[in-house]
């Protein structure tokens, strides 16, 4: 549907990078259109400048000085001779200035007019804009100027639960929900304070509760000659502290004729604004009056889970964006959008769901993108790419496509186990474990399923043939720093003796939330015993029972084939220090390797303790002076990233020894401090004959 070149627009500049800037370049190349790329110094070698026809610095990593800085974004532009600039999501794709700005320079804006975006910006004057063409809104009160009497004195009436809403912003910032008239007061003194912090404007709203809301949008495209029609749903309800996880289409809680009234509301909403081009309309929706909806917002750009729409009606939104800012009349009519099948989204993060969800970040030394019929991945990841602390944490999205949901979720999930962004921890195991959650099975969803869910996951624990690749590289590399010329059967980390081998033994930790596993190799590895235990050396506590493996091992290039009790799986390796990266058809896995002996117990000989970033930030705190002395838990150091802290506290007493300072840039797995431990006191001897 989009195969004839746009006419008007030759060359085009995306105001982006990652993920939606390597997909527009797609459509732009398919369309016979110049790709013109931006990047900050930190996307210097990005996947998104390669595939480009051509890349314009615009500045240093921060995004203020760089992705942000409308200037710099208009100055690129027009010194590269780009007819329009594309700006993708986020950064200035629903800056009104930025529209403007584009128009004063005379470059077409791949997007609405300027006033749409101030109108839908403004939760206030949106709800207003779209009441006014019978859009039905949530029940509320909701002008300029709202002081915290007005609010107080309309709640009642609202009726409670309400939730409090800033005007301005969105991702959850400034909301709180309330459930009793004596909480609303402190409620709304906290809401204006991060509303002003974080979006320059504390003006609130409110609105009544919805029981068991479900989160469901609308796909609307309009032109510039009136035309105005929608795509589908996207239910995307499935969402952590508001930001979504997963999204699919269409709703699995929509009948058809519900589908066809929100449908019409959106492109009333649309219709209320004069909107031009690719939109999204929010609605909320009760999962137990699935018949009611109610409008939330107007996302005045192309959404991240965009692509689920694309599936089921071969849409491609993009081409459609670019046609319609080159002036183009719609020549797609509703009855021509049908829905086929259904398709689902999961987005792929740079953090650690086992460790609160943190950000974590790293040098991406391996990608494996899962390709199957069905399945699409929209990336701006290549082996060599530097995952940093400057952007947002979305490092791609995986879908799929099937004949209907069940199949999809299933599909979705095996193209997530051959994913594999070797070097950073991401988020793929727990969208797994999402996908297979009953309620999401069943298509029992609401916004609150996600953070409840989170509790009831631990991270899938390393199979035997994980364990055993981390192990026998482990001693393939101790094998190979022994020099050729000084090898003796002494030398070699084999576990050869006089008599029977002895077993080499591996201490490997699948980090948080998992528990450290002893692997011992007895034999050759064409023929070896595989002990399993979580024993240490000199622990003080009992543990379970090891359990025993036969395993043969041969290495394929870059790979390990591993023969497991008669199962045979191939798993892909990389190393980074003390950290092996492994990678097999159930997912990967980062092994790190512990120490063998308890440091607690053994003589009193204690390793030392590091305190390693969790993520790729900065240090903003230091909470003790080098050499002071530290009781385990006490606090050591802070580092910030994404707008998140985390304190790095002593696992056990001992002496501080700083690696880092206050303003230091860290990278993830950076030692920042080591602990020398406190050594054990010496046992008093009762021997009382050695007493004079």
């Amino acid at each position: 549907m989009t195969s004839t070149p746009t006419t008007g627009i030759s060359s085009v500049l995306i105001a982006n990078r990652g993920e939606i800037a390597c997909r527009v370049i797609r459509t732009l190349h398919e369309l016979g259109i110049t790709a013109i790329a931006v990047y900050s110094d930190a996307d210097a070698g990005a996947r998104h400048v390669r595939e480009a026809d051509l890349a314009v610095r615009l500045g240093p990593a921060p995004a203020a000085q760089s992705y942000l800085d409308i200037a710099k974004v208009i100055a690129a532009a027009k010194e590269t001779g780009a007819d329009a600039i594309h700006p993708g999501y986020g950064f200035l794709s629903e800056n009104a200035a930025f529209a403007k700005a584009c128009e004063e320079a005379g470059i077409i804006f791949i997007g609405p007019p300027a006033s749409a975006i101030n109108t839908m910006g403004d939760k206030i004057s949106a709800k207003a804009a779209v009441s006014a063409r019978g859009v039905p809104t949530v029940p509320g009160i909701s002008r300029p100027g709202l002081t915290d009497a007005d609010l107080i004195g309309a709640a009642a009436e609202v009726g409670y639960p309400v939730l409090v809403k800033p005007s301005a912003g969105g991702g959850g910032k400034g909301m709180r929900r309330v459930e009793r008239a004596e909480d609303l007061p402190e409620a709304l003194v906290s809401a204006r304070r991060e509303a002003a912090s974080s979006f320059g404007d504390d003006t609130l709203f409110l609105e009544r509760f919805v029981d068991t809301p479900r989160h469901i949008e609308v796909q609307i495209l309009a032109d510039r000659h009136g035309n105005v029609i929608h795509l589908g749903e996207r239910e995307c309800s499935l969402q952590r502290r508001h930001q979504k996880v997963i999204e699919e289409a269409p709703s699995p809680l929509l009948d058809a004729a519900t589908r066809d009234r929100i449908g019409a509301a959106a492109c009333d909403a649309a219709r209320s604004v004069d909107y031009v081009g690719a939109g999204t309309v929010e609605f909320i929706v009760s999962a137990k009056a699935p018949e009611e909806f109610f409008f939330m917002e107007m996302n005045t750009r192309l959404q991240v889970e965009h692509p689920v729409t694309e599936m089921v009606t071969g849409v491609d939104l993009v081409a459609w964006q670019v046609r319609i800012a080159a002036g183009e009349p719609l020549t797609l009519a509703q009855s021509d959008i049908t829905m086929t099948g259904h398709a689902i989204e999961a987005r792929v993060y740079a953090e650690d769901p086992g460790n609160g969800f943190l950000p974590t970040g790293g040098t991406v030394l391996a990608l494996r993108e899962p390709s199957r019929p069905g399945v699409r991945v929209d990336s701006g990841l290549r082996e060599g790419t530097e995952v940093g602390s400057h952007y947002d944490p979305m490092l791609a999205k995986v879908i799929a496509h099937a004949a209907d949901r069940s199949q999809a979720l299933r599909a979705l999930d095996a193209a997530l186990a051959d994913t594999a962004v070797i070097g950073l921890r991401t988020n793929i195991d727990f969208c797994r474990f999402l996908l297979n959650r009953p309620e999401v099975l069943a298509g029992d969803l609401d916004t609150g399923l996600l953070d409840r869910s989170v509790d009831s996951y631990t991270p899938t624990p390393a199979p035997v043939g994980a364990l055993v690749a981390a192990a026998m590289s482990r001693t393939e590399a101790r094998w190979a720093a022994v020099p050729k010329n000084h090898r003796s059967a002494w030398d070699i980390p084999n576990g050869w003796r006089i008599g029977e081998r002895a077993p080499v033994y591996t201490r490997v930790d699948a980090g948080s939330g998992t528990a450290a596993v002893t692997v011992g190799l007895q034999g050759t590895p064409q023929d070896a015993t595989i002990t399993l235990g979580d024993a240490l050396i000199g622990a003080a506590t009992p543990t379970e029972a090891p359990t025993r493996h036969h395993a043969r091992v041969a290495r394929d290039g870059e790979q390990l084939r591993i023969t497991v009790d008669d199962r045979q799986q191939i798993w892909l390796i990389r190393r980074t220090g003390d950290t092996f990266w492994v990678h097999g058809e159930r997912g990967t896995w980062d092994l790190r390797l512990r120490p063998l002996i308890d440091p607690r117990i053994h003589d009193g000989a204690v390793a030392d303790a590091e305190l390693r970033s969790p993520m790729p930030g900065a240090v903003i705190a230091v909470h003790v002076a080098d050499g002071a002395e530290v009781a385990e838990g006490d606090p050591v150091i802070t580092v910030e990233a994404m707008k998140m802290e985390h304190t790095l506290r002593a696992p056990l007493a001992g002496t501080v020894r700083l690696h880092a300072a206050v303003g230091a840039q860290t990278t993830a797995e950076q030692v920042l401090a080591t602990i020398d431990p406190t050594p054990a006191e010496p046992a008093e001897s009762t021997d009382a004959g050695n007493k004079e």
